[in-house]
C-alpha cells in the first residue's frame, strides 16, 4: 500500500473516500469543522439529530455530502478528547479503515490527528494499514481490500512513514500466522525469514537439524521428531549499534502446527493450531520493523521452529530429555511442548550475553482463562525490566498484565526422575508453572516472558481488525528497542 501525507483542505480533497474524526461534548474543530462549513452545517445537524455518534470508534457513513469533493465520508468517533490515548486512536483508525476496506477503493484519505503527537499519528497509521488487511488469504472474493493509496493529513512525514512500516510489519506477522500449516512449516518459515533479512539488511543464521544435533538441542529436537518436517532455529541480528553483545534478545516459540503429540488435542482444540508459531512470527515482524526504522541498538531475534505431530517416532510420556544447558526434563504431557522448544532457544539466547531478554509464546490455555483473549500475561525475574515493558505496552495501546512468580510454583515442576518435569501439579496456575519452567533456562539474565495465547489469535473479528492473527505485542517490542537505543 502506498502511504503519503497530504495538506489539501478536506472540502476539495478528491478521493474515493475520506475519514474525519469528531470528539464527544466539544465543538467541531479541524477537518470536521471545515466539512461542516462546506456542507452548510449538515454535519452538525446530523450530530444534533443523533444520526452521527462521537463515541470511540463509532462509524457513520455520510454519502454524497454537499460541498465536498469526495463522494463518501466516514465520520469516526474519537470519544472524550482528554481521554484519547494510543489504544483509542488505534481503534478509531482501524475501524474506519476496516469499514472502507469492505470494497475495493483506490485513494482513501484520513483527516485525523491535526493536533496529535507524532506518537499518536504513528499509532493511528499503523492501525489503518492493519485494519484493511484480512485473514481471507485464500478466498476467491475477499472480504477486505487494502487501499491502493492511503493519504494522511499531517505535516509529520516521519510519523506517517513510521506508521506505515509498523503496519506492514504487523501485517507480515498476521499473514504468517494466518497461513495454513501446509504452507508455513519450519523450512518455509525459514525461507520467509531469509527473504525478510535480504530485504531489510538483517544478518541471519539458520540452524538445520544437523546443526541442532551438534548444538545438543535435545529438548527442541524431541518435539520435532514425530513430524516429517525437519526443525529449524533462526538467529536474526540488527546491528544498529557497534556493541559486542546485544542490548536485547527477542525469543519466539515457533510450533508451526501443534497436534498435541501423543497427548492428542481434540479436533476443536486443534483447528487454530496453525497459530502456535505466533511468537516466532511476532519476533520476525519486530525484527523487520527495527531494521527498517534503523533503530540505534543491537538486537538479536531467535526463533525455534518445529511441528508437534503424531507418528511412530514421536516423543512419549515418560521420556527424559536433555536440554542444551544440560538440564534433564521428564515429559509428562507432549502437549506442553512449547516450553520444551523455548528451553533450548533461550539457552542459545543466553549465550549471546544480551542485556535483556523477552520471549513470546502462545504457551498456555491457563493464561487465557486468567486474562481473557485480549490481554497478554507477563512474568519476570527482573521487576525493573518488567516495569519498563509494561510502560512501553501502555504507550503503544497494547494490554498486558503481570502475574506473580512466587518460588513455590517452581516446586511444582520438580521431577522425581529428572531435574524438572514439563507440567506442574494439576491444572491450577498453569501459566505461572510454565514460566517457572522457562526460568530454568535463562540463568541470571534480565528476562520477561510474554504469554500471548489469548491476544495473538482472534476467533472473531473486532470492529478495528479482522479475526485471525493480530500481531499482538509487536509494537511493544519495537518501542522497547527504540528506548534501549536512545
Amino acid at each position: 500500500m502506498h502511504v503519503t501525507t497530504v495538506d489539501q483542505p478536506v472540502a476539495t480533497m478528491e478521493a474515493d473516500a475520506i475519514v474525519i474524526g469528531i470528539h464527544q461534548d466539544t465543538d467541531l474543530s479541524g477537518a470536521a469543522a471545515e466539512a461542516d462549513a462546506a456542507s452548510g452545517g449538515q454535519l452538525a445537524s446530523l450530530i444534533a439529530a443523533e444520526e452521527v455518534s462521537a463515541k470511540l470508534a463509532a462509524l457513520t457513513s455520510w454519502l454524497s455530502p454537499a460541498g465536498l469533493a469526495s463522494p463518501h465520508v466516514v465520520v469516526v468517533g474519537l470519544g472524550d478528547a482528554e481521554q484519547l490515548d494510543a489504544r483509542g486512536v488505534s481503534m478509531a483508525a482501524g475501524a474506519a479503515a476496516k469499514l472502507l476496506a469492505g470494497k475495493q477503493r483506490g485513494r482513501v484519505v484520513f483527516y485525523l490527528g491535526e493536533s496529535w503527537s507524532a506518537e499518536l499519528v504513528t499509532r493511528a497509521v499503523t492501525a489503518a494499514v492493519a485494519g484493511c488487511q484480512g485473514q481471507d488469504l485464500y478466498r476467491s472474493e475477499r472480504s477486505l481490500h487494502p487501499f491502493t493509496e492511503l493519504g494522511w493529513a499531517s505535516s509529520d512525514q516521519q510519523a506517517v512513514e513510521h506508521g506505515r512500516l509498523l503496519g506492514e510489519a504487523t501485517n507480515l506477522t498476521r499473514r504468517l500466522v494466518n497461513e495454513p500449516a501446509g504452507m508455513i512449516y519450519p523450512e518455509t518459515f525459514a525461507d520467509a525469514a531469509q527473504q525478510v533479512a535480504d530485504d531489510v539488511g538483517l544478518e541471519i543464521e539458520i540452524w538445520d537439524k544437523t546443526k541442532l544435533e551438534e548444538e545438543r538441542c535435545g529438548s527442541l529436537l524431541a518435539v520435532a521428531q514425530g513430524s516429517d518436517k525437519e526443525p529449524r532455529l533462526l538467529i536474526l541480528r540488527h546491528r544498529g549499534q557497534e556493541s559486542e553483545n546485544p542490548q536485547l534478545a527477542l525469543v519466539g516459540k515457533g510450533v508451526t502446527f501443534d497436534s498435541g503429540g501423543l497427548s492428542l488435542k481434540p479436533s476443536e482444540g486443534m483447528k487454530a493450531m496453525k497459530c502456535d508459531m505466533a511468537g516466532a512470527a511476532t519476533v520476525l515482524g519486530a525484527m523487520r520493523a527495527i531494521a527498517e526504522l534503523n533503530l540505534p541498538c543491537h538486537v538479536v531475534g531467535l526463533v525455534g521452529l518445529v511441528e508437534n505431530m503424531v507418528s511412530g517416532g514421536a516423543y512419549k510420556l515418560g521420556d527424559v530429555l536433555t536440554a542444551r544447558n544440560g538440564k534433564t526434563i521428564e515429559v509428562l504431557n507432549t502437549d506442553a511442548e512449547g516450553r520444551l522448544v523455548l528451553a533450548d532457544v533461550l539457552d542459545v539466547a543466553r549465550q549471546q550475553k544480551p542485556d535483556h531478554v523477552i520471549d513470546l509464546a502462545t504457551l498456555t490455555g491457563a493464561c487465557v482463562v486468567a486474562l481473557g483473549t485480549h490481554v497478554c500475561g507477563v512474568m519476570t525475574n527482573d521487576q525493573d525490566w518488567c516495569d519498563q515493558l509494561l510502560l512501553a505496552a501502555e504507550r503503544c495501546g497494547e494490554r498486558a498484565w503481570q502475574l506473580p512468580m512466587y518460588a513455590e510454583f517452581a516446586e511444582q515442576i520438580r521431577s522425581k526422575v529428572a531435574d524438572i518435569k514439563n507440567i506442574g501439579e494439576g491444572r491450577w496456575g498453569g501459566a505461572i508453572t510454565a514460566a517457572k519452567f522457562l526460568e530454568e533456562f535463562v540463568g541470571d539474565l534480565s528476562w520477561v516472558h510474554l504469554d500471548i495465547a489469548g491476544p495473538a489469535f482472534r476467533d472473531s473479528a473486532d470492529s478495528w481488525i479482522d479475526a485471525g492473527g493480530s500481531g499482538a505485542m509487536l509494537l511493544t517490542l519495537v518501542q522497547l528497542a527504540r528506548e534501549l537505543g536512545s
